[in-house]
């Protein structure tokens, strides 16, 4: 059997580069907290039995948040041969508390000091000897991110994984905390469960929820450790976990003292003084929108636009080319078209702008690794904070920006089950990658010089998604306080290019992948519908199957100024995948047959779209429901099929309403248009309220008296315990 090591850590600290520096894997690197959500594994490059285990990143093995839940559920059920604990060198006191867990845990541990390059920059030295010493395990100084102290690491823990060599010293302290977890320890030493005694008295001195209920402690042994830990919090004038984390700090401060030297760390560093103006109060939102702004006006009004015509040429030959080969094999009429105009003008209409989307990650992976969107996280609390929202509820919708799916995802690290549910709701509301090419399409058709116009989707969704929190958080589904949000800013480094090329890499390989399987699949079914008739019989687009569909369905797009049938099937392909909208309006508008003298995509969407109806597609296409992934990630994170229902119709609704609203008002401003369609949308807008109302009252009936959680558990299980403390306080 080989050997099973865990990489354990506080967030931030280098603990996704160290397991990509021991393992040669490619793991997503942040410049901000909480990149690792669940654990990760991999082999240790040059000893595949030894597989390494990357746990998310925590601060204390308190069973408070998930994180902290699976970490410690994997040291104690998952039985790691050894542990490797990742220490900030930059922040080493408050590092070394989660290693003073550790050693309580007689785990095989080794220290690794990272970030040491920074520290020495810094003017922070540390005597990695005398530290190994005092703590009684060995101690190793790293940098994952240059490679350095990578080859010893791995030597190092190895030899302690094999050898199973524990650490020879544990944490002390006080006499009268030493008195009383001495006194805890004789009484529950019977009924330990394998765990270690020091590790078992210390959580039930903190009164560890988890730990009592998983212990069979009788009635009298529970009485009896909660008068021992009584005596002590009167004596020490103080509530037990406090007195614990404060006995931890002076054991640190021991430890520390004359083995960690600072050098000029009195003035403001570089990060602080850039902070003062990045996230500034009144400059740091304006800052952020000139950022955001800037990186689409390059991505796809100027450098991005120029890749276009490139892409244009380079499909429009390779549609050229196959189409003389299937001539000159006398292949069927049915089969060229399938071929040149499904096939080829469906896939490659989304492909067409790889070039541009590659240049967004490009700039959105520089911004995440150098720390500024560790920033915008807090910038964006004090705004949120406003409006009864979280700020911890903006960091699944920065991981939205590429994907929704793992943004949804990322909404578990919420403790407040009513804000972890909002989260879930509203994600999808900041535009992912698979959104931009929609968005660059209308842009580059009707405004490529206004250069407001793909940017304003972003503030769009931000706006709605407080909008959304504040009306939803003034019901009894959603209200409450909101969690409190406390994350660390991290220093502003350099990117590293490798790291960014590989995250660019692996967003644009994902959109790739899902144009070679959902779209190619997508467009050819697109095809096959737009030019069969339901007698199967070879007709134009207007005759088809899928004109006659989306003639069925365009009167409820009407009012929202899209009521042709191409654009209702493309609002119905959406659901596949975002993507698939610019392969419909590929394959629907012939672009498989692009010639040097045709008129391009970009040039035919301006045939069944004004600007004012264009801008409200677009609005739609952000606000509607995502795909049908990101739609199963929220059925799994709300673990209920009624909470996804109301999920659904809220974006649904929210999408239809603003689309509306938009194209109405805007096409009286500036089409001339009368106001007798106003009184459509008026109509419309109660007829949606209305639902709107009896959805969730037939929500709200339906958990009362239960937790919430949409299980039917009656409120007794975790998640419910979360959202009463989350209203509780």
């Amino acid at each position: 059997m080989g050997l099973k090591i865990a990489l354990i850590g506080n967030p931030n600290s280098g603990k996704t580069t160290m397991f990509n520096a021991v393992t040669g894997s490619t793991q997503y690197v942040g410049n901000w907290p909480g990149v690792t959500v669940e654990k990760k594994e991999g082999a240790v490059r040059g000893h595949k039995d030894a597989l390494l285990v990357d746990l998310p990143g925590v601060y204390s093995l308190s069973p408070y948040t998930l994180e902290e839940r699976i970490t410690r559920e994997f040291l104690t059920n998952g039985r790691p041969d050894a542990v490797i604990n990742i220490v900030d060198s930059t922040n080493i006191e408050r590092s070394l508390y989660l290693t003073t867990e550790l050693l309580e845990m007689e785990i095989p541990v080794i220290v690794a000091l990272n970030m040491t390059d920074a520290a020495e920059k810094a003017g922070i030295m540390i005597d990695e000897v005398k530290l190994s010493e005092r703590l009684g395990c060995r101690v190793v100084k790293t940098s994952a991110s240059e490679g350095t102290g990578i080859g010893e690491l791995v030597k190092s823990i190895l030899e302690v994984a094999t050898l199973k060599e524990r650490p020879v010293k544990r944490p002390s302290f006080g006499s009268d905390a030493e008195d009383t977890l001495e006194l805890i320890r004789e009484r529950a030493s019977r009924h330990t469960e394998g765990m270690p005694e020091r590790w078992l008295s210390v959580n039930l001195f903190s009164r560890d929820p988890i730990l009592r209920g998983r212990l069979p402690l009788c009635e009298e042994d529970i009485e009896r450790i909660d008068r021992l830990i009584g005596l002590c919090e009167e004596k020490l004038d103080d509530d037990s976990e406090s007195i614990i984390a404060n006995e931890r700090y002076r054991y640190i401060d021991c430890i520390l003292e004359g083995t960690l030297i600072k050098r000029g760390t009195g003035s403001l560093s570089i990060s602080d003084r850039i902070d003062m103006v990045l996230t500034n109060r009144l400059l740091g939102l304006p800052i952020f929108f000139m950022i955001m702004w800037g990186i689409y006006y390059v991505s796809i009004q100027t450098l991005g636009d120029m890749t276009i015509g490139w892409t244009e040429e380079l499909f429009g030959g390779i549609s050229e080319s196959v189409s003389a080969m299937l001539i000159s094999g006398n292949a069927a009429e049915w089969l060229h078209a399938l071929v040149t105009d499904g096939i080829i003008g469906g896939v490659g209409a989304v492909l067409g702008f790889v070039p541009q989307l590659m240049i967004l990650f490009l700039f959105i992976s520089l911004l995440e690794d150098c720390g500024y969107m560790a920033r915008v996280a807090f910038i964006m609390d004090r705004i949120f904070r406003q409006f009864g929202l979280s700020g911890k509820s903006f960091i699944p919708m920065l991981v939205g920006t590429g994907c929704s799916v793992p943004g949804i995802m990322a909404s578990r690290t919420i403790e407040n089950e009513s804000d972890r549910r909002l989260t879930i709701m509203l994600t999808p509301f900041v535009p992912c990658g698979a959104k931009l090419p929609v968005f660059a399409l209308f842009a580059a058709s009707f405004s490529p010089e206004s250069s407001w116009v793909a940017p304003s989707m972003y503030m769009i969704g931000i706006s709605m998604v407080i909008v959304s929190g504040v009306l939803l958080k003034k019901t009894d589904l959603f209200g409450g306080e909101p969690a409190p949000f406390v994350m660390e800013l991290p220093s502003y480094r350099m990117p590293k290019p490798k790291g960014v090329f590989i995250h660019m890499w692996e967003r644009a390989r994902a959109f790739i992948v899902k144009a070679g399987t959902i779209i190619f699949f997508a467009a050819g079914l697109i095809w096959f519908l737009q030019a069969f008739s339901w007698s199967l019989q070879m007709v134009e687009p207007d005759e088809s199957i899928l004109a006659s569909i989306g003639s069925f369905m365009s009167p409820v797009f009407r009012p929202l100024g899209f009521g042709n049938w191409q654009s209702s099937v493309a609002v119905v392909t959406g659901f596949l995948a975002k993507e698939a909208v610019v392969s419909t309006y590929g394959v629907l508008l012939g672009v498989g047959e692009v010639l040097e003298d045709d008129p391009v995509l970009v040039s035919q969407i301006s045939r069944i779209f004004t600007p004012v109806s264009a801008y409200a597609f677009m609005v739609f296409t952000l606000l509607a429901p995502p795909c049908f992934a990101a739609l199963g990630a929220i059925r799994s994170e709300m673990r209920s099929w009624k909470w996804t229902f109301f999920a659904i119709a809220w974006q649904t609704g929210l999408a239809y309403l603003l689309s509306m609203l938009i194209y109405q008002v805007g096409g009286i401003i500036f089409e001339g248009k009368d106001l007798s369609g106003m009184t459509t949308a008026i109509l419309g807008s109660l007829v949606i309220i209305a639902m709107g109302l009896s959805l969730y009252r037939i929500i709200k009936n339906s958990i009362s008296g239960k937790c919430g959680c949409g299980s039917g558990c009656g409120g007794g299980c975790a998640g419910c315990g979360a959202a009463k403390a989350g209203h509780s306080k």
